[in-house]
């Protein structure tokens, strides 16, 4: 039991921080995206001073200025922003390894897709989240990055592939997660790697009186740009586990395809605007589309259930033997299952009771997308999800 309830703890407590960390990280991202861009040029600046913009906020008003060179005196204090973005990363990690390997037979694991052990889907994990991230770097450190149209248009392939690859190996929630995992791994690497070494580089040159290589200020850039970009989509996955119509069903890959597209096109309008260009309203209407597209794509239902197979309208106590058989041993209020000392969310459907006053709840998971059981650790058949959903269309008319 206290292994249980450790692990919970631990869960609850680094989720925490990672979210946490992560507003820090995208909030001052974004403000000195926003920042960069609304610098003007003034009258009477200081030498070395690209722009500056004032700003309002909490009664008071700000003046902010951009110097391209060192200052004439250094202040004895220099904010530097990356820590929000290390413990990002490292409480990520840590949350994917007490939630997804430690647990991987429940949220890692599907062996109706793949049949794996915790320790094969754990190593895959790991190792497909280093290989992946090499093979960005390597693509930077090449020079393909310069070419920008095309870099983006491969590394979206490269992302629905990699989508792809991972929906038919691990679950679907444990494929979100990794590809969202992967994405967060080459942000966090852009800052640690590229980023905070070139401004060290760039700051000590300015303070000896040299010119700093354009080139380092060029690639920092180059990654802060692809940051800007990879945010929202990032965001998505990593809240994607809490909604199973996204990650359990059918399309599940082509909804992370639309996703990666939608965030990047949604950045462009902030970005365009921020900058004092013509605002591209058209985004907003792509965006309704893309979003109408998940709507429909996530309707679809779990790939292996097919509806309109049964031979009779299915009745409460058909849906209370599948539950009771298939969901039971953990929505209880005493759980047998390993590992679990409460009832997941607190929900119990060890009655008749319960099962119709969560009825709905269970079609999202269990009938509409094939969420629960995780892992579909108790082998529900794609008969008893038919069952299910049927069941609820009848309870709707």
């Amino acid at each position: 039991m206290w292994g249980s309830i450790i692990s919970e703890w631990a869960s609850l407590l680094l989720r925490w921080l990672h979210v946490v960390a992560a507003i820090a990280w995208i909030g001052s991202s974004f403000y000195f995206i926003h920042l960069d861009l609304s610098l003007g040029p003034r009258a009477e600046l200081p030498d070395g001073v690209q722009g500056e913009a004032w700003q309002v906020h909490g009664g008071g008003f700000y003046r902010i200025m951009k110097y391209l060179v060192a200052p004439q005196q250094m202040p004895e204090e220099l904010t530097w922003f990356k820590w929000e973005a290390y413990t990002t990363w490292l409480s990520g990690f840590a949350l994917m390894v007490v939630v997804y390997y430690l647990d991987a037979d429940l949220f890692l694991v599907d062996k109706s897709i793949l049949d794996l052990t915790p320790a094969e889907a754990g190593l895959f994990s790991f190792c497909s989240l280093a290989l992946a991230w090499a093979l960005y770097e390597i693509a930077c450190r090449t020079g393909l990055a310069q070419r920008e149209l095309g870099f983006a248009i491969g590394g979206y392939l490269f992302l629905v592939g990699l989508t792809y690859a991972f929906t038919h190996v691990l679950s679907g929630r444990g494929a979100f997660n990794q590809i969202g995992a992967i994405i967060g791994t080459i942000m966090v690497a852009n800052v640690f790697a590229v980023i905070i070494p070139n401004q060290k580089k760039i700051v000590a040159s300015l303070i000896a009186g040299q010119a700093p290589d354009p080139k380092l200020g060029k690639a920092s850039k180059e990654r802060s740009v692809h940051n800007n970009y990879l945010t929202l989509p990032v965001v998505v996955l990593m809240i994607s586990n809490h909604y199973p119509l996204l990650y359990a069903t059918r399309f599940n890959w082509i909804i992370v395809a639309i996703v990666l597209a939608l965030g990047p096109v949604i950045r462009h309008f902030f970005n365009a605007r921020h900058s004092g260009r013509k605002s591209p309203w058209w985004v907003w209407g792509v965006t309704a589309v893309g979003v109408i597209a998940i709507g429909l794509l996530s309707a679809a239902g779990p790939p292996e259930v097919k509806n309109g197979a049964l031979s009779a309208q299915p009745t409460l106590a058909n849906v209370e033997d599948i539950v009771m058989s298939r969901c039971s041993m953990c929505h209880a209020a005493e759980p047998v299952w390993a590992g679990i000392a409460t009832a997941p969310k607190g929900i119990l459907l060890d009655g008749s009771e319960h099962i119709q006053r969560n009825i709905r709840l269970i079609g999202r998971v269990a009938a509409w997308s094939n969420a629960m059981p995780p892992g579909n650790i108790t082998e529900m058949t794609s008969e008893e999800r038919a069952i299910l959903a049927a069941y609820i269309d009848a309870q709707d008319r």
